[in-house]
């Protein structure tokens, strides 16, 4: 299969190719690249697998700068292409402004939620995942110390954070939990020394199971944990395999079937709020050959139970994107 390249060029110039039909899907990849191993690289497979099971072909674009967020969305709605699907928050006020001078457009944002007619928004309960891998990683720690890591501090990695907690927090209320952010622009995204120095201050402090969520900046987490001898925690892609053995499991974040089933939609992509959790599959944690000896019976049987009661209702995980004050630090 040749897929359509778009191609980025400065902050004033986009180069996209037209090869494909005006009314193929698009998929816009947020600061970090298609290939970050987590978010945009989920997003990526879904597309994939929607070519490889339609025949068709779609049209991408990686982001260099905050500047081209609006000048892509231009293009490919001037040009025909749709839906056209975006990764990341980041993306909303842009939306918010070019999707009303496109309105036979549809647009399907990823993490954020934009009210407009012709705009599907795509938000997941990653505070019901992250609780999950919360109560494995309070099994799994020997020194009742375990770490997080987020990318950009923002509400929504706040929310992985806290849900997060609050697994660990139920499974062993003595347990201690560190928390860093990586920084507070979206250079956090792709900054995997940094993920490797945090993790390493993490240990010093000694956690001995820390949890990524920072995007391509969490290879450098995972790298560090694998180093040092540590487990640690994947996140939106199944990491397992990164370093088997090591990653205790992964918060499996289905961006791919959110974006497969955008553009398996086209152009009748149905709009409004669609949320993605552990009821429907939305998000869940990984279990392979990769993490099969280290991921134990007694750990399996613990986050299953969780996982049932979080479904039930019996369990309520705190969303953090709904109330900024996590009741559990």
């Amino acid at each position: 299969m040749s897929f359509t390249k778009a191609i980025l060029g400065t902050a004033s110039a986009l180069a996209i190719t037209a090869t494909a039909a005006l009314s193929d899907p698009a998929i816009i990849y947020d600061l970090g690249g298609k290939f970050d191993k987590s978010f945009n690289e989920a997003a990526s497979k879904g597309a994939d697998r929607w070519a490889k099971e339609s025949g068709g072909k779609y049209r991408e674009i990686e982001l260099s700068s905050e500047a081209q967020r609006e000048q892509a969305l231009r293009r490919f709605a001037e040009d025909g292409a749709n839906p056209v699907v975006m990764t990341g928050f980041a993306f909303a006020s842009t939306l918010d402004t070019v999707a009303p001078d496109y309105p036979d457009t549809k647009f399907a944002i990823i993490d954020m939620v934009v009210d407009k007619p012709n705009v599907r928004s795509v938000v997941f309960s990653e505070h019901e995942g992250s609780y999950l891998v919360g109560v494995a990683a309070a099994m799994a720690s020997k020194t009742g110390t375990v770490g997080f890591i987020g990318g950009m501090d923002v509400p929504l990695i706040r929310k992985f954070a806290c849900g997060y907690v609050q697994g660990v927090k139920a499974t062993n209320p003595d347990a201690k939990v560190i928390q860093n952010m990586t920084g507070t622009t979206p250079t956090a995204w792709n900054d995997p020394v940094k993920g490797a120095e945090l993790t390493k201050a993490q240990i010093a402090q000694k956690a001995d199971v820390v949890y990524a969520a920072a995007g391509g900046t969490g290879v450098g987490v995972l790298q560090a944990a694998a180093d040092e001898g540590i487990y640690s925690i994947g996140v939106d892609s199944n990491q397992n395999y990164l370093h088997p053995g090591s990653v205790l499991t992964s918060m499996v974040k289905r961006v791919d079937v959110a974006v497969f089933d955008a553009f398996s939609q086209g152009a009748d992509l149905t709009t409004g709020f669609h949320v993605l959790g552990l009821a429907n599959g939305g998000v869940d944690y990984a279990l392979d050959e990769y993490n099969a000896k280290i991921f134990t019976a007694d750990i399996k049987a613990a986050v299953d139970a969780a996982k049932a009661d979080i479904i039930s209702g019996k369990i309520k995980v705190h969303d953090y994107m709904s109330d900024n004050n996590c009741p559990i630090e």
